[in-house]
């Protein structure tokens, strides 16, 4: 960061010519956990795998940032993370809790699996990091509330990446049925992929192996299972095994199903009712998350979300019906029928939604200004929360009735004993 001493002098031999006593806002000197609005954003990356690699080169080509320690269990993403950012040999880290006690680190990017992210997102919080974390917010509901609690609580900046919401065509989409486009708002309907795409060629049933050299496969695991180490576990593949996620419910529908929230104005609410039928599984191997589903959320206010598996690539997505007619977005994808809605353009009175254009950035703007982000934490909340409403019912293989205000399901103890996931060894999430 630069010289905050030297800024200081330089403000008080101000004020002392004036003659005048000059105060200013801690966030403007850098206190009070804040960034200084003309210092460079000090980040550390922790998971530079495949999202991670992908967030890290976001994030150095921002001129405000600069990348000073990269994290990861597995040496050869900590080593191709090191060359990216330029960066020496001490600055790679398998564990995060050594980055996280660096003073030098303002904010962390965090890519790690699923059943790590409420560990790491409230430790950052515990330790004064901003974090900008991957989708979903946490592997449970109960854990992504507590992110929720360490986050407010230590007054920290966080962004989850569910980019869509930094989306221009997202963005308007939504905009159109909030402002009642489409009329009455009736039901939306989201496609996400159904078979499982395991990267490496893996199918799950592969024999357990010796754990190579340069995995921490200990650090890796984690507070998840204690399992053997099979190479098709690792990376990209953790989310067809349910101890780390239940598959694309989690994966796309952490997306899209924010997206629905979005357009119907619930960013604060979660549905009453919730009912996964037609779940297929694969019936050997280590691979066990849903393949196939069709998952049914009710709201208190009429409203129901459909969200289904399947393989026709022109579904997956978002799909808003209403009395007057439907709009359909994904991405650089938005269609409307009729099509005289696309020639919609926003008059006064009109709601207006959070304006990002670009995700990353938006994060760094936040950690300067300690401003809003797209996708704050208890928006994330209620997005992951229903993705594990899904996998819940799934798992339980009946429909499930869920309280949105006190975030449980009322006196079904096996639903209940769902709401978090249990913590394995020394691991806990912190205050």
């Amino acid at each position: 960061m630069s010289k905050p001493v030297s800024r200081r002098r330089f403000l008080s031999a101000s004020a002392a010519a004036l003659g005048t006593p000059l105060i200013l806002p801690g966030r403007v000197l850098g206190l009070d956990g804040a960034v200084a609005p003309n210092s460079k954003v000090r980040l550390a990356c922790i998971g530079v795998g495949g999202m991670g690699t992908g967030n890290l080169k976001s994030f150095l080509n921002d001129e405000r940032v600069e990348v000073v320690a990269v994290c990861d269990v597995d040496s050869q993403h900590g080593e191709a993370a090191r060359d990216l950012a330029k960066l020496k040999g001490a600055d790679v880290y398998r564990d995060f809790r050594e980055v996280l006690a660096r003073k030098d680190v303002d904010a962390v990017m965090n890519a790690t699996p699923d059943h790590w992210h409420a560990v790491i997102a409230t430790a950052a919080a515990a330790a004064g990091k901003d974090l900008y974390t991957e989708k979903p917010l946490a592997s449970g509901i109960a854990d992504g509330r507590a992110i929720c609690r360490a986050v407010e609580a230590h007054q920290r900046v966080l962004q989850c990446g569910t980019w869509r919401r930094s989306g221009l065509k997202t963005r308007l989409a939504c905009e159109w049925v909030r402002n009642g486009h489409i009329g009455d708002l009736k039901v939306i309907e989201v496609g996400v992929p159904g078979k499982f795409r395991p990267s490496g060629g893996f199918d799950g049933t592969e024999a357990a192996q010796p754990v190579p050299a340069g995995i921490d496969y200990p650090m890796w695991l984690g507070p998840a299972p204690e399992a053997p180490y099979h190479q098709a576990r690792l990376h990209y593949n953790f989310r067809w095994i349910t101890d780390y996620a239940p598959g694309y419910i989690t994966d796309w529908g952490a997306h899209f199903l924010d997206v629905a929230q979005w357009g119907a104005g619930m960013d604060d609410t979660s549905p009453t009712e919730i009912s996964a039928t037609g779940v297929v599984r694969r019936d050997k191997g280590i691979f066990n998350a849903p393949e196939s589903f069709r998952i049914e959320y009710q709201y208190a206010n009429g409203t129901r979300i459909v969200m289904v598996s399947t393989d026709n690539e022109k579904e997956w997505g978002i799909r808003f019906v209403g009395t007057k007619g439907t709009i359909f977005t994904e991405n650089d994808r938005l269609e409307t029928d009729p099509v005289s809605l696309r020639a919609v353009r926003p008059k006064d009175g009109d709601v207006r939604l959070f304006e990002s254009t670009n995700h990353h950035r938006n994060f760094i703007d936040a950690v300067l200004t300690r401003g809003q982000t797209a996708a704050p934490a208890p928006v994330a909340q209620r997005a992951a929360t229903l993705c594990h409403l899904g996998a819940i019912s799934a798992a339980l293989g009946r429909p499930v009735k869920f309280d949105g205000v006190a975030e449980n399901f009322g006196s079904d103890a096996d639903a209940n004993a769902q709401l978090a996931r249990p913590l394995r060894g020394p691991w806990k999430l912190s205050a």
